[in-house]
């Protein structure tokens, strides 16, 4: 068990493999901003500025992932950034599973509900379940602690607020309008789940059962 450990370790941690997944979260996310474009354009057009930060969830689950790799790749050195880098970690975690299983549900729920199964929902289906397993899979390597988590669930729990007070979640089939306070319940519910799996994730991780784990917050 402790060998295959150490080669999961050495296979995750190498550097190519590193640049790989920067490069390719880091396309992703670009992509995902883009897929987000008519929405961030209504939002700008018609509603409070400020909410824009609430509306590309998915590509910026991506985006914290991305920093996240980053900062494996180069660590920071002071202070102040590797406090920045424990909360960005968290995020990553708790935003790209919350947000790769959301996306996936909704595509299969609408598929449910009427809706053709075309390759463009394989496509998000597969870099969805992507980015869930990815970030769980780095949580030995991050560096963030339970407060980093907290603030990570809270943050991911505003998002939700904001997305459902003020109909700024992501567009949705028209099949499910109708459902969409169950959309909603299911969307907070896996906030708190993705949170839980954040936590056991980090818990596995912790001194004396995986990677060493020192000074976190």
């Amino acid at each position: 068990m402790r060998s295959f450990l150490w080669y999961c370790k050495q296979l995750l941690l190498n550097r190519l493999i590193l640049w790989a997944l920067f490069i390719s979260n880091g396309i992703g996310t670009v992509y995902g901003y883009y897929w987000y474009r008519n929405q961030l354009i209504e939002t700008i057009n018609h509603k409070p500025i400020w909410q824009i930060v609430f509306v590309p969830d998915s590509p910026t689950a991506s985006l914290f992932f991305t920093i996240a790799i980053g900062f494996l790749l180069f660590p920071p050195t002071s202070k102040l950034w590797r406090g920045v880098r424990k909360v960005i970690e968290a995020l990553a975690v708790v935003t790209s599973v919350k947000y790769g299983i959301w996306a996936i549900a909704m595509i299969l729920a609408g598929t449910a509900l009427g809706d053709p199964l075309e390759w463009q929902h394989w496509m998000l289906m597969s870099s969805h379940l992507t980015m869930a397993v990815e970030a769980l899979l780095y949580v030995p390597f991050f560096t963030f602690g339970l407060t980093s988590l907290v603030i990570a669930g809270l943050w991911t729990l505003l998002n939700d607020t904001m997305d459902y007070s003020y109909g700024i979640y992501p567009y949705l089939s028209y099949r499910l309008d109708p459902h969409i306070t169950v959309v909603r319940n299911f969307t907070f519910s896996l906030t708190i789940v993705s949170f839980v799996m954040g936590l056991l994730a980090y818990i596995a991780a912790r001194p004396g059962r995986g990677m060493s784990r020192t000074n976190r917050k």
